[in-house]
């Protein structure tokens, strides 16, 4: 009841974010529903495609992990351990509001699903994708509803992990194994080819390190802006992108990723093109991804921001003028691009000179 109470009364751009993550996970029910249908219709290389379809609930639940954490109400203030609302209270307030969302979004998912393949009659475009979600196969009750469960569970639980309370970890510490499993990605993927569950084995080891990578890259942008002789401006920008690199730099990492997939893509598209594991729903789930990626990266800047907002109105108060910190926040932001976009290109090129070997 407390995590309803908290949720009923949350600003609106926080409730946004909760919408934003119903969307996702509705989303992303739907998809693995639909590779349910086609699985009971073909059951023959079913379990690659429902490999493929954790990819979308992966990045789902590190959007809603992120959206947790830059939730002002799971914040601890003082004060709020004399009223029960220590560390552990909050983390819990955090994953239920988050299971709630989730929950949401299946319930969501579970309707638009049975109302496009007939199931449900009396609305407009009834059935109007029963050919392609297999309308003439009976649905598994329980596979579907396990497969809907297991949005809003993997959601909480990554909220607990990632929000329980443990001491922070220098940003450069995850850049050594980042790069190893990058190198295993790319060497799985060069092993594996265009097909099979090799190739998504090597794009997810290529993803995890870059994610534990970002942290590393957000710091080494960071000391890039104040190399060789900075003035106050370059102080400024680049140790609070320093100081940001924990929170933006996997959510970085990600999107990086995602980078260097569409850039592969594009790549190997006049040479045969990749792998289509999820059919005709490849495209609608890419764009999950890149969409999720970006919301999430987003997210995690808004949290930094919000984190360092009593060292902005300190600044501010000590006359600092308005467009210098506005100038800072451009050039960190122009610091991340011109580090992560050759990085994307230098991946998608390694990656599709391993996938055309």
């Amino acid at each position: 009841m407390l995590a309803l109470r908290l949720a009923r009364g949350s600003r609106p751009l926080v409730q946004l974010r909760r919408l934003l993550v119903a969307a996702a996970s509705a989303a992303t029910g739907f998809l693995l529903l639909s590779v349910l249908a086609g699985a009971v219709a073909q059951p023959a290389g079913s379990f690659p495609r429902l490999l493929w379809a954790l990819i979308p609930l992966a990045v789902t639940v590190h959007f809603a992990v992120a959206v947790a954490r830059a939730d002002p109400a799971t914040r601890p203030r003082e004060g709020l351990d004399a009223a029960g609302l220590g560390p552990v209270r909050l983390v819990l307030v955090a994953a239920v509001s988050t299971a709630v969302a989730c929950t949401l979004g299946s319930s969501v998912a579970l309707a638009a699903f049975l109302h496009l393949r007939g199931d449900l009659a009396g609305l407009p475009f009834d059935g109007a994708g029963a050919e392609l979600l297999h309308a003439g196969q009976p649905l598994p009750v329980a596979a579907a509803l396990t497969l809907l469960v297991l949005i809003p569970l993997a959601a909480s639980a990554a909220t607990v992990l990632a929000l329980r309370p443990h001491p922070p970890l220098a940003p450069q510490t995850g850049l050594p194994w980042g790069i190893a499993l990058g190198a295993c990605g790319l060497a799985a993927l060069a092993f594996a080819g265009r097909g099979g569950a090799g190739m998504l084995v090597g794009w997810s080891l290529t993803a995890i390190g870059l994610a534990l990578a970002g942290p590393g890259l957000a710091y080494a942008c960071g000391s890039l802006v104040q190399a060789v002789r900075p003035g106050a401006l370059r102080l400024l920008a680049g140790r609070a992108l320093q100081e940001e690199a924990p929170r933006i730099g996997p959510p970085l990492g990600v999107l990086c990723s995602v980078g260097a997939g569409a850039l592969t893509a594009l790549a190997l598209r006049d040479r045969g093109g990749l792998l289509v594991p999820l059919g005709p729903l490849t495209g609608p789930a890419a764009a999950l991804v890149a969409l999720c990626a970006a919301a999430t990266l987003l997210t995690s800047a808004a949290e930094a921001r919000q984190v360092r907002s009593a060292e902005r109105e300190a600044l501010l108060d000590l006359g600092a003028p308005a467009k210098v910190l506005r100038t800072a926040a451009s050039l960190r932001a122009t610091a991340l691009v011109a580090v992560c976009v050759p990085l994307s290109w230098g991946v998608a090129q390694l990656t599709s000179l391993a996938l055309t070997r």
